[in-house]
């Protein structure tokens, strides 16, 4: 199944109580095969595609083994680390024209290698490995998940509340502005000159969690390829609070951003917010229902029409109503969206449908008329014993995809993809 969107609270809570609590030494892993093929008939640069479900130049597929290994090294100090091997299986340029990680040789890497050590209620943990915050996290779309030589410190001697700092200093995506992987997936980069972050999670009232985080990224280098504007660094902050309270769940976020850019040899800065709101039911082994709004605020001063609400280290947001899998449409400048989410249990299959539509009025820049973008998934998804099967139906209709040319508005296409996870 494809696990996009763990929960943030969920995964600082067992960094902090139980994550380093190892005994002697583990080895796990899984093992992926992941294929998606759609029938748009245009790319991005409007030419024309040999389209068509399970065609090849609109096709992708990817395998990857992931083996983990965990150690105790003293009491209270442990290390683990993580091997990745990455293969086409002959599938690339034979069925499929592209791969998930962007690349197309086979590789080896070591996606994760930490150390860690606990005392008392205070944990660090240094080194290569995934994080989990509002707007600096692993994504996991894809066969290797995007990960960060960082150090954390986690304390909890504050009752119900958890304390997280931390440092990032390279990651392995291609830019701060873009998502993926690089055509090399094993190529670390900068990320801005170094990142920090700081961050509390508190749930003094059992059914509520609220959290609070500050970022700030500075650079000495150009991170955008524009001609006369370029992003020197970043501070945002992110706000947010969820309910679950006798099968009612609610929630509320806001984000706002600073954008440091030299333009035309000035520098000046820019800023942008954006906010979310969800109210849903869920009845325990039964079904979730989730409705969700969002919108991002207007940027218009610096003629990029920068966003809000998404990944500093890709494309993706935690914002409620993201896309399943069109990923960065909701975090638009002058974006307004929805998202409708319901799960359910059913005969021993995990049954979903996930819709989500956006508007951006202007883009944040006079003239451009509205674009709209929708995408409806459908999932099928069962686990026998340790292997996780998902099957998905995407259908997208975005007037900036799937463009005949930039006057034209872009056609409705499909997506299929089948998920295969083996874990041992």
């Amino acid at each position: 199944m494809k696990l996009t969107k763990m929960s943030l609270v969920v995964a600082a809570l067992l960094i902090g109580s139980s994550a380093f609590a190892i005994e002697n030494t583990k080895i796990s892993g899984d093992a992926k095969l992941f294929y998606s093929t759609q029938d748009n008939e245009y790319d991005s640069s409007y030419a024309k595609t040999d389209s068509g479900l399970f065609n090849k130049p609109t096709s992708m597929g990817e395998a990857a083994l992931a083996i983990g290994l965990t150690t105790d090294l003293t009491e209270g100090v442990s290390a683990g680390a993580t091997l990745n091997a990455i293969t086409t299986l002959g599938l690339y340029n034979n069925l499929v024209g592209a791969t998930w990680t962007g690349g197309t040789e086979d590789t080896f890497l070591f996606s994760e290698a930490w150390l860690a050590g606990t005392a008392g209620k205070t944990t660090a943990k240094v080194g290569r490995m995934q994080l989990d915050t509002p707007l600096v996290f692993s994504e996991t779309w894809s066969v290797l998940p995007s990960t960060f030589e960082s150090a954390v410190l986690i304390n909890q001697d504050i009752p119900d509340t958890t304390l997280v700092g931390a440092f990032v200093g390279q990651y392995n995506a291609p830019s701060v502005l873009g998502g993926g992987l690089s055509n090399n997936a094993s190529s670390f980069e900068s990320f801005y000159d170094g990142a920090y972050t700081v961050g509390a999670i508190n749930n003094s009232f059992e059914p509520l969690t609220a959290q609070a985080w500050y970022y700030n990224a500075d650079a000495s280098k150009d991170l955008t390829d524009a001609n006369t504007t370029f992003l020197t660094g970043v501070q945002t902050y992110w706000l947010q609070a969820d309910l679950s309270m006798d099968g009612i769940l609610a929630g509320a976020q806001y984000t706002s951003i600073n954008y440091d850019a030299a333009v035309l040899g000035a520098n000046k800065s820019f800023d942008n917010d954006a906010y979310a709101f969800m109210l849903g039911y869920e009845m325990k082994d039964t079904f979730t229902a989730k409705v969700s709004y969002s919108k991002v605020g207007e940027e218009k001063d610096s003629g990029l029409a920068l966003g809000a609400g998404s990944n500093l280290a890709g494309s993706q947001s935690k914002l409620y109503t993201e896309a399943w899998w069109y990923y960065g449409k909701i975090t638009q400048a002058d974006t307004s969206a929805y998202n409708v989410t319901l799960t359910a249990p059913v005969a021993g299959y995990d049954l979903g449908v996930y819709y989500t539509h956006a508007t951006t009025s202007d883009n944040g820049v006079t003239g451009v008329s509205d674009k709209d973008f929708s995408e409806a998934t459908f999932e099928v998804a069962r686990s026998f014993g340790p292997l996780d099967v998902g099957v998905y139906y995407i259908y997208t209709k975005s007037d900036m995809d799937n463009q005949k040319d930039a006057n034209t508005d872009g056609d409705a296409y499909n997506t299929v993809q089948v998920y295969l996870t083996y874990n041992f």
